[in-house]
């Protein structure tokens, strides 16, 4: 379109990069590595604790530790642990309190969980399970509930958070999603029962798992092309750092109310978003807003030490006029409406759809079918948060070089090529086995770095959110899906990591059945959508004549 060739001409002319930019994207990843724990402090807040049975004939609740030197008399053993809910039967029915040998293990005994009315912890951690007495098997699925009610609320949020930062914009959507999921996360903080709990744990992430697929459209529609996938890699850093920064404060704080308050107190920050960010210049022109635009552009020009380009400016304000002229046409601008008119489109949206729903499929079921890591819980969240922050910045490299295409499928196909290697060489030879699992996970996290950017980029503008945040709700499906897939093992034991090998290698064939877009400028209709298969038609069949 003539306005965003115009405002690709002026970010060279006032600067593609400037101080300008430079605060936008400070506010922007500040949002992000707020915006991590959404998703994810029901890891530490719903978290299962270590605990044994009260003796009450052999201890004091008040005066006891988790390890006694006569426990093994009174409670079975799992390898080293003591079992959370079960005891050994009295054998005599005093309250006389004996230091070594308060039962009698020569004497026949057997499994009495009724007897387990009151708990020892391991440590001083409070989390619901402890407050709210959510012990033992019959409660279990209550913690395990609260993940896949947080991941409902995500699959809620990406359709609808998309629908409205097209049709109101970028900022007002960032703003408030992030100040509103604050509040409700501050208020989750004082839930006085399971019930209100489970009900916040859905709302937040439904106003507020859109924050990352929103800050990601503000930053490439606020750089060049070539600038759009280094956007990334800073906000994928910031995401990292904020899930390590959740485990830290978890760390220090041991009470999951204490933890919540100082954790979301600072999201209320960004409500001053409405004063100090602007609104993405390239929306607004989609809209056929230039004057907001213009004035955006010559607060851009003088923050860079950049001179107004009046004579760009100029014709913007043409465009402006003969668009205020053409009320009639701006009413019918394109809407998800359209995309069914347009086969390739929703052939376009199939593909993305089901490649989102491999990648969130495959990263999650690695990261579930992982080896526990020994060692301390935050320290261990703190290393797989920070882990992938070198694929994000290989990707970087490899992105600009091969393009994002490219670099999509061979993520793909290494990470299924790795899954299916892995069961295929068997369990004797355990460290190829672990090398194979750990270029598998980094293949995937490779490519969930670069599908973000890269479904920004094929769709146009004015639907480009709601179309990403479709497939993106796909992906959800795979996030839900993942947990179940170790029932799998029940039919046949290799059956899990043989489909995240298979099903990678199928949407990574697939995804050369996409348009490249490096360096090219985001559409802004669908016909430049359309445009972007047309200039690279004739890729997919060179792959396979091998040119």
């Amino acid at each position: 379109s003539k306005t965003n060739l115009d405002y690709d001409k002026i970010l060279s002319e006032i600067g593609d990069f400037g101080p300008y930019h430079l605060r936008q994207f400070i506010f922007i990843c500040f949002a992000v590595f707020v915006g991590s724990g959404f998703l994810f402090t029901f890891v530490f807040t719903a978290s299962d604790l270590n605990y044994r049975c009260l003796i009450p004939e052999c201890e004091n609740a008040s005066h006891t530790t988790y390890m006694t030197p006569w426990l093994s008399n009174a409670i079975p053993f799992n390898d080293k642990d003591p079992s959370k809910c079960e005891r050994f039967s009295t054998i005599n029915n005093n309250n006389q309190q004996s230091d070594f040998n308060c039962f009698n293990q020569n004497i026949s005994k057997f499994i009495d969980e009724k007897k387990c009315e009151e708990f020892i912890y391991e440590n001083d951690e409070v989390t619901i399970l402890k407050e709210w007495n959510l012990t033992c098997a019959p409660n279990k699925w209550k913690l395990t509930l609260v993940g896949t009610i947080n991941n409902i609320g995500q699959f809620v949020c990406f359709p609808l958070t998309g629908f409205l930062s097209d049709r109101f914009g970028r900022r007002l959507v960032l703003t408030i999603g992030t100040f509103a999921a604050g509040i409700i996360g501050l208020l989750k903080s004082f839930s006085v029962n399971y019930e209100m709990f489970l009900l916040l744990e859905f709302l937040e992430p439904m106003i507020g798992a859109g924050i990352y697929a929103t800050s990601l459209i503000l930053a490439t529609e606020l750089v060049k092309p070539g600038k759009r996938v280094m956007a990334l890699c800073v906000i994928d850093t910031f995401y990292a750092t904020g899930l390590a920064y959740i485990s830290l404060l978890a760390m220090i704080f041991h009470n999951w109310r204490t933890f919540l308050r100082v954790y979301y107190a600072p999201t209320l920050l960004t409500i001053s978003y409405f004063w100090l960010m602007t609104e993405s210049v390239r929306w607004l022109l989609s809209k056929g807003d230039s004057s907001k635009a213009i004035n955006i552009l010559s607060k851009m020009a003088k923050a860079n030490g950049k001179p107004d380009p009046t004579e760009t400016l100029e014709q913007l304000e043409s465009c402006s006029i003969n668009n205020e002229k053409s009320d009639e046409k701006a009413d019918k601008r394109e809407s998800l409406k359209d995309v069914l008119k347009h086969p390739f489109l929703l052939l376009r949206i199939a593909n993305c759809s089901f490649c989102w729903l491999t990648v969130v499929f495959v990263y999650y079921g690695l990261s579930l079918n992982s080896v526990t890591l020994a060692g301390n819980k935050y320290l261990n969240f703190i290393s797989v948060s920070l882990i992938e922050l070198p694929s994000f910045w290989l990707n970087y490299i490899i992105v600009e070089r091969l393009g994002r295409r490219k670099t999509l499928c061979g993520g793909l196909i290494c990470s299924g090529l790795a899954c299916i290697f892995y069961e295929l060489i068997g369990g004797e030879y355990f460290w190829i086995q672990l090398l194979l699992f750990l270029f598998g996970k980094f293949s995937i996290s490779l490519s969930f770095s670069v599908l973000y950017v890269y479904t920004s980029e094929i769709y146009p503008t004015n639907l480009r959110q709601s179309l990403l945040s479709v497939c993106s709700m796909f992906g959800r499906i795979g996030s839900m899906i993942a947990p179940q897939m170790p029932l799998l093992a029940l039919i046949w034991a290799p059956l899990a990591v043989v489909l995240y090998g298979t099903v990678s290698l199928l949407a990574g064939l697939l995804v050369l059945r996409l348009p490249e877009t490096k360096n090219i400028q985001l559409p802004d209709t669908i016909e430049e959508a359309k445009f972007l298969k047309q200039t690279d038609k004739n890729f997919a069949s060179s792959i396979v004549s091998g040119n």
